[in-house]
């Protein structure tokens, strides 16, 4: 978790993937981290709106979008949060999952 003013503050993840139940436990495993935040949407427009109304600090762009949707999702977000990680993560299970997260942080588990 991050400390600011003396107030611990958990790392906000925005994950847009297609599939929902892939969406459901890619969140659930994201917020079993106590220090981690995971909100899930599941279009396009979902994670624009999402980002108007949160702070996050990662998106994570799961399966399920055409390489072009990614590019313009990502570039559109930059544009909102321009210091934001972003990581394509298609699968390859739980470690991976937080390696990437743990890596666009630059801190270790």
């Amino acid at each position: 978790m991050e400390t600011k003013d003396g107030i611990e503050h958990k790392t906000e993840i925005l994950v847009v993937g297609t599939n929902e139940s892939i969406l459901a436990t890619v969140l659930r495993l994201l917020n079993n981290n106590v220090a981690w935040k995971a909100t899930g949407v599941s279009t396009i427009a979902g994670a624009l709106a999402s980002c108007k109304e949160n702070v996050y600090q990662i998106l994570m762009i799961g399966a399920g979008l055409t390489d072009e949707q990614e590019k313009n999702l990502a570039a559109q977000v930059c544009m909102i949060y321009p210091d934001i990680h972003i990581i394509l993560h298609y699968g390859g299970g739980s470690g991976l999952l937080f390696a990437e997260i743990y890596l666009a942080l630059g801190t270790k588990n």
